[in-house]
């Protein structure tokens, strides 16, 4: 797979599609490596009563808080599917995972004995997590995933968000283009915002250098970003699914049924 960035005035050459293998139930993560996992959150994801089971007290009342089911059963196996892929690295319970949060709502690892970094990416029937050694501003990752599907008025959500190159680019593509131009523009630029925890209205702060930025296919129909202050190629990430499990709920487990 080759790498994909963003060139001066906008256009992007067009990205590759991950190769994804199964993701080991232990893990390490060399200086410099990136690894990225792909969690299914349709009805072929983690069995729902155990994800329940594994999130915290947090994740549980956000989670209830959601009226439209599909939506909740997406977020509930997302967020479990993270705490399994970071216990793998941790040696610890996915459950026994605590969480601290950003001034944006970032989640980052609190008091964990290897320090990483992580973000994770939800859409459609795809959650998205990477992860970098590390922690701080050289470490920090961000990562967006993107169901293309037809969008009105992508020209005024360019003008209002996007840098004007990456605007006129948009502009000057042939039509049949302009969505998958368009989709490529707004991961870059969630994922650029989400590498420093900033958010997606707060500016950079003055002075701080942008992160790059590849791209890549996660599966057809979808298109994904990560950003981080430096990347390797995309042929050296480590890039794994996150296979369900078979499970038998907790006795006394909590059910988000219909």
């Amino acid at each position: 797979m080759s790498t994909q960035r963003q060139d001066e005035d906008g256009a992007m050459t067009a990205p590759t599609t991950i190769e994804w293998t199964v993701g080991p139930s232990r893990c390490e993560i060399r200086s410099g490596a990136l690894h990225l996992w792909r969690i299914r959150t349709d009805a072929d994801g983690i069995e729902l009563a155990h994800a329940l089971s594994l999130l915290g007290e947090r994740q549980r009342a956000r989670a209830a808080r959601m009226r439209h089911l599909p939506y909740r059963e997406r977020y509930v196996r997302a967020h479990a599917g993270l705490r399994e892929i970071l216990s793998r690295y941790l040696d610890a319970p996915p459950g026994a995972l605590c969480f601290e949060y950003g001034p944006a709502g970032t989640p980052a690892l609190a008091g964990a004995a290897v320090p990483l970094s992580f973000n994770l990416t939800t859409t459609g029937d795809l959650a998205l997590v990477a992860l970098c050694p590390g922690v701080g501003p050289r470490s920090d990752v961000g990562v967006d995933c993107e169901w293309i599907r037809p969008r009105h008025s992508i020209e005024a959500v360019a003008q209002r968000m996007f840098a004007p190159e990456v605007v006129r680019a948009l502009e000057s593509a042939p039509q049949d283009q302009r969505i998958a131009r368009f989709y490529r523009a707004w991961t870059a630029l969630e994922a650029d915002a989400k590498a420093d925890g900033r958010g997606l209205f707060r500016p950079r702060p003055a002075g701080a250098q942008p992160p790059a930025v590849l791209h890549c296919i996660p599966e057809t129909g979808y298109i994904a970003a990560v950003a981080r202050s430096a990347l390797p190629p995309v042929p050296d990430w480590s890039t794994f699914d996150l296979l369900p499990q078979v499970w038998s709920a907790p006795a006394g487990a909590s059910s988000i049924g219909r």
